[in-house]
């Protein structure tokens, strides 16, 4: 008799700030660890560098056994790279790298690929949006009609939005195409208090749970966002859990979504 698949997917998207910590020390073992208490099936890190260290020191991500990878390689010198990945436990297909850069600012790009999980089809796009507010406007236009023109598959744009404004531009120009978002406080790790880092989805009900670690400011200057989501909303409320994740692992330091403001 086959198993029945999975009602959840767990999520991550993490900018990992070149794997450096406050201590300033480059450590991707902890990164690592840190990403493997939380088992994510697909996981989006911002951040990725290898300039002046190779690509063997991303040896700790390689060992996850999250298996299939699709990157984006903004900035490429002689010896290494940086920019940001997308992993994913399940086969990825038509791969594609849109360019978001704008004129003379740092280069951009998203991830937009097709997870056949065992859920069934989810399209992720992959982002880490600039620093500047009218670049980050028409990067998020572009992802708007990215989203739009989704071929009916769920879709999930995951990153490091950079949307610190109170009015939040990011946020209203993607919510027609992806209406549920999470809307944690992510940066910086220390005392955060900005919602930089998100997970947008395009159909209600899509969002499970979401939560982050504050144990991840040991490793980064960002928390990460972890999210549960189902391809199948169901759209009545799920009945209250007994026991929360962070009573039943208190080792875990985990912060989830609470209402909104």
């Amino acid at each position: 008799m086959n198993a029945a698949p999975p009602q959840r997917l767990r999520l991550m998207t993490w900018n990992i700030h070149g794997g450096v910590g406050p201590d300033r020390r480059f450590d991707l073992d902890r990164i690592a660890s840190l990403i493997a208490r939380h088992q994510p099936d697909i996981l989006a890190l911002q951040e990725v560098d290898t300039r002046g260290r190779g690509v063997a020191c991303l040896a700790p991500l390689e060992g996850l056994g999250i298996g299939h990878l699709a990157e984006a390689r903004t900035i490429a010198v002689p010896d290494g790279h940086y920019g940001h990945v997308l992993y994913s436990r399940w086969p990825t297909r038509d791969i594609v790298r849109h360019d978001l850069s704008v004129r003379r600012r740092e280069p951009r790009m998203a991830i937009d690929t097709h997870v056949d999980t065992p859920q069934g089809p989810l399209r992720v796009v992959a982002v880490h949006l600039g620093l500047a507010l009218l670049e980050r406007r028409r990067q998020t236009a572009a992802l708007a009609q990215m989203a739009r023109a989704s071929s009916g598959a769920p879709t999930v744009m995951m990153g490091d939005f950079n949307d610190w404004f109170s009015f939040r531009p990011v946020r209203r120009t993607l919510a027609r195409a992806l209406p549920e978002s999470t809307y944690l406080r992510s940066f910086p790790a220390c005392w955060p208090l900005l919602r930089l880092d998100r997970l947008y989805c395009s159909r209600r009900g899509m969002l499970v749970r979401s939560f982050t670690d504050t144990e991840a400011r040991h490793a980064s200057d960002h928390l990460p966002v972890i999210a549960d989501i189902q391809l199948r909303p169901c759209l009545s409320p799920a009945p209250a859990r007994a026991v929360s994740e962070q009573a039943a692992r208190p080792d875990v330091n985990l912060v989830e979504q609470g209402e909104r403001p």
